[in-house]
């Protein structure tokens, strides 16, 4: 390449880099800095050292939330990729009306999650929710979805499974349709049942479409706030069963002003969601099968 071309090429992408360096970096840097800091009521801030983060190392409820999280990510990624491996594979067969099915499963994705919670709370409604009238036709005894401590945590994960079905499924639909006909055809040639092909071509051949998933839908399903604060809310007195370390982040920085601490907690979040994401990048050599 010529010097002028490097010029253009670099015009070209400043933009981008522009906006990268404003609206991501900069803000980055800038939470390094405030997690080390302590805020007073007037929103006045000192550098404070590691002191939020020895706060934190002592704080039983943010490690009570991040236990939270991790067993609501635990929940909803294997369950919702399960489900919607079930439902691509469902999907792709050639039956009447599959554009009309395809559409239904992915509606969630295209509905605000403060909807979806809105609707889910009213089903789970302890006193008159449709799930406990579908119950009721079996028996009279009515189970609180929401404000028994020991499900509420995994009610919401049903809704968060729910909700991501739609679009894990259209990217598993799209891997299943790009793998090549003639494998499956030489396993039928070779006497393979329709099982034997699913274990030892569709999954082993979907392997870069669920690496890809399981890294977004774990990045995702760390960060989850909404579904706690809609349909939990911070007055139930099942909320610290059920509150998420992005729930804490929240709670600290706009309800009680604590914006350092608040940071420092972000902090330990992009290092939790760090080292998974790195984790996850060198495991996938040895299931990731790209040819």
């Amino acid at each position: 390449m010529r010097r002028g071309d490097y010029t253009w090429a670099y015009l070209m992408i400043a933009p981008t880099m522009l906006g990268t360096l404003l609206f991501h970096i900069w803000p980055v840097l800038q939470s390094v800095y405030l997690s080390f800091t302590t805020w007073n009521s007037f929103g006045n801030y000192k550098w404070s050292g590691l002191d939020n983060y020895r706060r934190m190392a002592h704080d039983a409820e943010v490690w009570s939330s991040l236990g939270n999280t991790v067993v609501f990510t635990l929940i909803t990624v294997p369950v919702g990729l399960a489900l919607s491996t079930i439902a691509a594979v469902l999907l792709n067969q050639k039956i009447r009306g599959i554009p009309v099915y395809r559409t239904l499963y992915f509606l969630p994705v295209i509905t605000m999650p403060a909807a979806i919670a809105m609707v889910w709370k009213w089903l789970y409604n302890g006193d008159f929710g449709l799930l406990n009238e579908l119950l009721g036709l079996f028996s009279s005894a009515k189970v609180q979805w929401l404000t028994n401590p020991g499900l509420a945590l995994y009610s919401t994960a049903a809704v968060a499974v729910w909700s991501a079905i739609g679009y894990n499924m259209i990217i598993i639909l799209s891997g299943l349709q790009g793998i090549p006909s003639h494998l499956y055809e030489a396993a039928s040639m070779d006497g393979a049942g329709g099982m034997r092909k699913f274990f030892s071509i569709t999954l082993p051949m979907l392997s870069p479409t669920f690496f890809f998933l399981s890294v977004i839908s774990i990045i995702s399903t760390l960060q989850t706030f909404e579904l706690v604060f809609m349909m939990i809310g911070a007055n139930s007195p099942v909320i610290g069963r059920t509150q998420t370390i992005v729930y804490d982040f929240f709670k600290y920085a706009f309800l009680m002003n604590d914006k350092g601490y608040a940071t420092s907690i972000a902090m330990l979040l992009f290092a939790i969601i760090l080292v998974v994401t790195v984790i996850q990048f060198r495991v996938q050599k040895k299931w990731v099968h790209y040819e």
